[in-house]
C-alpha cells in the first residue's frame, strides 16, 4: 500500500504523542517534529486531514472514572483537542504549510466551525485541515471523530499514528512473544477486540471501506516510509474473497 494509491488521507494522532518524553502537556520540539512529518507527506502531493486526541491534557473517560459527570468530562476533553490542534497549526505554519482548524464546538475567535464544503475547498487549495473537538458530542472518542471525518471527507485511508508499529496479538510492551499482524480484516478486529480503535470507529471505517493503517509516529520519517510502502505498519481493511 503506497502513497500512489491515495489522493486524500486522514491522519489521527494521539494527544499523548505530543508530550514527547514528558508526562503531561505539549512539548514544542515534539510537535515541530510531527509537523515536519506531516509536511513531508503533504509534499508528496497528498491532501491531508488531521485529528489529534486530547489525552495529554485531559481525558474525559479518566475524569468520569474519578467521579466527574461523563458528559462534562467529555466536553473538557474536546476543548483539550482544540488546544492541540492550535499547537499543531502553529508548528505547521512555521514550516510554511497553510493550515485551517475546524472545531465541532463553535469558537469563532480561534478557529472555523466544521463545514464540510469549506474543508473540501481548503484541501483543494493545498491546505492541511485539522478537525478538533471530536464529533461535538459527549460519549464519542476522537477515534470516532477521526472515522467520521474520514468518511465525510471521502478520504482514501485513515492513518493512525501510535506509540507502537502496528497491531499485535498481545501488548508488545509487556509480552516479548507478541507478534505483529501485517493485515487484518475489520471483522477480525471487532470479533477479537483488538483495540485498534474503538468499535464504533472501526465499524464506520468498515461500512465506508476506508482502510486503517496503524503505524508508529514516534519514529522519525516513519509516516513517509509507510506511505511509500517501505515502513512497518498493520493494515486493517475489508477482506477480499
Amino acid at each position: 500500500m503506497t502513497a500512489n494509491k491515495f489522493n486524500r488521507i486522514l491522519l489521527k494522532l494521539s494527544g499523548e504523542a505530543l508530550m514527547g518524553t514528558g508526562q503531561f502537556g505539549i512539548d514544542p520540539d515534539t510537535v515541530s517534529r510531527m509537523a515536519e512529518e506531516v509536511k513531508a507527506a503533504k509534499d508528496t502531493g497528498l491532501e491531508i486531514c488531521l485529528v489529534i486526541g486530547g489525552g495529554n491534557i485531559f481525558r474525559g473517560m479518566a475524569g468520569a472514572a474519578k467521579g466527574m459527570d461523563r458528559a462534562q468530562a467529555d466536553y473538557m476533553g474536546m476543548l483539550a483537542t482544540v488546544m492541540n490542534a492550535l499547537a499543531m497549526q502553529n508548528a505547521l505554519e512555521q514550516l510554511g504549510v497553510t493550515t485551517r482548524v475546524q472545531s465541532a464546538i463553535q469558537m469563532d475567535a480561534v478557529c472555523e466551525p466544521v463545514i464540510r464544503r469549506r474543508a473540501e475547498r481548503h484541501l483543494e487549495k493545498g491546505r492541511v485541515v485539522i478537525f478538533a473537538a471530536g464529533v461535538g458530542s459527549p460519549y464519542f472518542t476522537t477515534d470516532s471523530g477521526a472515522a467520521l471525518r474520514a468518511a465525510e471527507m471521502k478520504c482514501d485511508a485513515l492513518f493512525k499514528g501510535t506509540s507502537v508499529d502496528g497491531v499485535y496479538n498481545a501488548d508488545p510492551k509487556t509480552d516479548s512473544s507478541a507478534t505483529r499482524y501485517e493485515t487484518l480484516s475489520f471483522d477480525r478486529v471487532l470479533a477479537d477486540n483488538l483495540r485498534v480503535m474503538d468499535a464504533s470507529a472501526v465499524a464506520l471505517c468498515r461500512d465506508n471501506d476506508i482502510p486503517i493503517v496503524v503505524f508508529s509516529i514516534r519514529e522519525q520519517g516513519n509516516l513517509a516510509s509507510v506511505l511509500a510502502g517501505s515502513g512497518t505498519s498493520t493494515i486493517v481493511q475489508t477482506e477480499r474473497n
